[in-house]
């Protein structure tokens, strides 16, 4: 793996993926040894979330349990608006994506059983079993850095570090318009390059940093899925954002994430009166899905007017608490609080973007050549609400499909015969004297959205975000023609054209459903069961 400190010169390879965590990383492993792969990489190749995914990776791994009943519960957690096939896809290759990683050497955590060891398998929120695997409360890490140390050792992938894709590049002189490679920016110098390839994955991440309050490191500002827009994809169900219930509460902390595994080992939820509140909204307390628990402690706080709520596992020994839990024990320990003697002091934030860029079975989109996989895209997984531990799941199933995919339909289109497009053009633009525009949009633009457009959503309020999201818009187009850009720019530009799509989304579905709870429309629509949110850009073949 070549990681490169003089930066990304104009380069031609057979495949190129933007993203390097969990999704980006496993299509270029299994494409690595017959493809020459480039893979860009916001900051640090190890720096994305899944890095920060503590939970674990759900698979049917155990006698008691089915892949009907991990369907079931999938299907359940997604309210009416999973794509069944898909379902039943990812959940059958859960125990294959679990070898797999054994074979790169993650570290899972193990349990004495019978004399033998076997996985120590968690419970989390929405599942009926214990199927979560897990390596301790980090597996994010240790799947990422097995992902990385496997890549190091491949000659055909190159990694560059702290480069920024600006734009997918589109051929559109043949019959059909197809992707041809990206421009990118390197993040030290701000030069822009080309970069061919005649395939180009999307393994970007989500884009919950449009929101105040997140739990996502800085880099989710959902590059791929506006990238893919502004190439003529569809984009899907993108009002369903998941706000994860439990981020502890404390100024310094910027939104750490208490797992979910926490809850399913025992953890309860809290009034500062000790009332246990979640039987009162869901008869699965708190291993009810994440929509409902986190809507219960957004109600349970403006009724009260708290500013957070307790997450309580001291009745469980120490001794429990530090083996089951040692990374999330020691960060708050760091901020004052030890889960093993009180409780913690929590909130919601927004965590998961379950809509994306349409793709299909293989993760093709829209746009031949161009592919996205992982949070980036709209499997059809979700539905209406992520279930825990689906997410890293669907990383590795769809990259193994994308590039099974792309090895098994060898196309026409070669590095070398693809056209030459027109170099980066920063001729008539200068450098800005206003940064001020950009920093003052960028917060504007996260603080409507978690006001207008948050846990619990009104029209009215919807209509506002959406009339103030135009004219930031418009400023930011603006300012991206005149002068020349940033990363903050490049991020800000990505992140206004997603809360438009997101806000857009969420107009056009005049129901509650999962993450998407209107008080105008406060019931379900069983004629809607089904019925996915698919927006089309202006000018593409489906608008």
């Amino acid at each position: 793996m070549g990681a490169t400190q003089q930066g990304l010169s104009a380069q031609r390879f057979d495949v190129l993926i933007i993203g390097s965590g969990a999704a980006g990383l496993t299509a270029a492993l299994h494409l690595a040894p017959v493809r020459r792969v480039a893979v860009i990489s916001k900051g640090p190749v190890d720096e994305g979330s899944t890095r920060y995914a503590q939970g674990g990776i759900s698979a049917v791994l155990d006698a008691t349990d089915s892949f009907e009943a991990h369907v079931a519960d999938t299907l359940d957690a997604g309210a009416g608006l999973c794509d069944v096939e898909a379902v039943r896809q990812t959940v059958a290759a859960g125990p294959e994506a679990i070898q797999w990683l054994l074979g790169l050497g993650v570290p899972f955590t193990r349990e004495a059983h019978e004399g033998r060891s076997r996985l120590h398998l968690t419970r989390e929120g929405g599942h009926s079993a214990r199927r979560v695997a897990h390596a301790a409360d980090a597996t994010g890490q240790a799947i990422e850095e097995a992902l990385v140390d496997t890549a190091r050792g491949q000659p055909h992938i190159e990694v560059f570090e702290r480069h920024l894709a600006v734009d997918l590049i589109v051929d559109t002189d043949g019959s059909t318009p197809r992707v041809i490679g990206a421009y990118v920016q390197d993040g030290e110098t701000r030069k822009v390059v080309t970069v061919l390839a005649p395939v180009v994955i999307l393994a970007t991440g989500g884009a919950s940093k449009v929101y105040l309050y997140n739990s996502n490191p800085d880099g989710a500002t959902g590059d791929g899925i506006a990238m893919a827009w502004r190439a003529g994809c569809r984009v899907t169900n993108m009002e369903f954002m998941q706000f994860h219930p439990t981020c502890l509460f404390h100024p310094q902390a910027k939104s750490f994430l208490i797992s979910e595994a926490v809850r399913g080992e025992g953890g309860h939820l809290l009034l500062p009166d000790g009332d246990r509140f979640m039987k009162r909204f869901d008869a699965r307390a708190e291993l009810a899905p994440r929509d409902i628990v986190a809507r219960a402690i957004d109600h349970e706080m403006k009724r009260l007017g708290l500013e957070h709520v307790f997450l309580d596992i001291s009745h469980r020994t120490p001794e429990f608490v530090r083996e089951h839990f040692p990374m999330i024990h020691q960060r708050c320990l760091e901020y004052g609080f030890d889960m093993t003697t009180e409780p913690l002091p929590v909130v919601p934030a927004a965590h998961y973007t379950c809509g994306g860029v349409q793709v299909d079975r293989h993760g093709r989109t829209d746009l031949p050549g161009l592919y996205a996989v992982g949070e980036a895209s709209y499997t059809g997984l979700h539905g209406a609400n992520r279930m825990a531990s689906n997410s890293l799941l669907e990383c590795l199933v769809y990259a193994r499909s994308a590039a099974d995919h792309i090895l098994s339909n060898p196309d026409s289109f070669t590095p070398e015969c693809l056209p030459e497009p027109p170099n980066w053009d920063e001729s008539r633009v200068t450098d800005s004297d206003e940064e001020v525009v950009v920093s003052h949009d960028w917060d504007e633009l996260r603080r409507l959205m978690w006001d207008y457009v948050g846990i619990v959503r009104t029209r009215d309020r919807l209509l506002r975000a959406h009339r103030r999201i135009r004219v930031l818009m418009e400023e930011v187009h603006e300012y991206y023609s005149h002068y020349r850009i940033t990363p903050d720019l490049i991020e800000l530009r990505n992140l206004v054209l997603i809360a438009d799509i997101i806000v857009r989304s969420a107009l056009e579905r005049s129901e509650s459903r999962g993450l998407h709870y209107i008080r105008d429309f406060p019931e379900r629509d069983p004629e809607l069961d089904g019925q996915p949110t698919v927006l089309a850009p202006p000018g593409s073949r489906y608008s």
